[in-house]
């Protein structure tokens, strides 16, 4: 069993971390990746914070813009898309989502790490990604495929993209899942 919160922490205002004040554990998700390419999002990334107070509101800002711009489209995540290519195409799975938000964070020299992991009241039950943000001292989460940030989140593995939290790597022949069931479901707490 694992404990989990309802909810999880939203904090507007939460101010942006100033590089050299950023801890030394943050700093490999300010780079781009292979599926995160910030060097290529610093001008969208930018018209669409215009005006928002640098942190946690230009974070807040990016889900929002991928929300209205990108459909999320789950059972179709046969092939990774980077960032870019989930952008111009306009349609993925979490994981591209996920991709596009710490992008776009990482163009604004906001830390972002890839994190996967199961989410109760997902339908259907599957590995879900979302990404989280480093603002006002401490990492943060945004889902830019949930309406609002429900608790229930059991984090698997974190890092730069999808290509550091896979489940397994193979090698050699491909291999075939046979069955895979992931229950997430609320308990009753421990009575006093």
């Amino acid at each position: 069993m694992i404990e989990t919160a309802n909810a999880s922490d939203t904090a507007p205002g939460a101010p942006f971390v100033d590089i050299q004040q950023l801890p030394d554990e943050t700093l490999p998700f300010l780079h781009p990746s292979r599926y995160c390419d910030s060097d290529h999002f610093t001008e969208m990334a930018s018209s669409i914070v215009t005006g928002l107070t640098p942190g946690y509101d230009q974070c807040s800002a990016i889900v929002d813009y991928i929300r209205q711009n990108i459909q999320y489209t789950p059972g179709e995540g046969e092939q990774n898309l980077s960032a870019s290519e989930l952008n111009e195409l306009g349609r993925g799975v979490c994981r591209d989502m996920a991709h596009l938000g710490i992008a776009c964070c990482r163009a604004l020299a906001i830390p972002a790490r890839m994190v996967v992991g199961y989410l109760e009241g997902l339908k259907p039950m599957d590995l879900h990604a979302w990404f989280e943000a480093y603002v006002g001292n401490r990492w943060y989460t945004f889902d830019p495929t949930q309406a609002d940030l429900q608790g229930g989140r059991v984090a698997i593995a974190f890092g730069r993209d999808a290509a550091d939290v896979a489940i397994y790597t193979q090698f050699g022949p491909p291999v075939e899942l046979l069955n895979l069931d992931v229950k997430v479901q609320e308990t009753q707490g421990p009575t006093r």
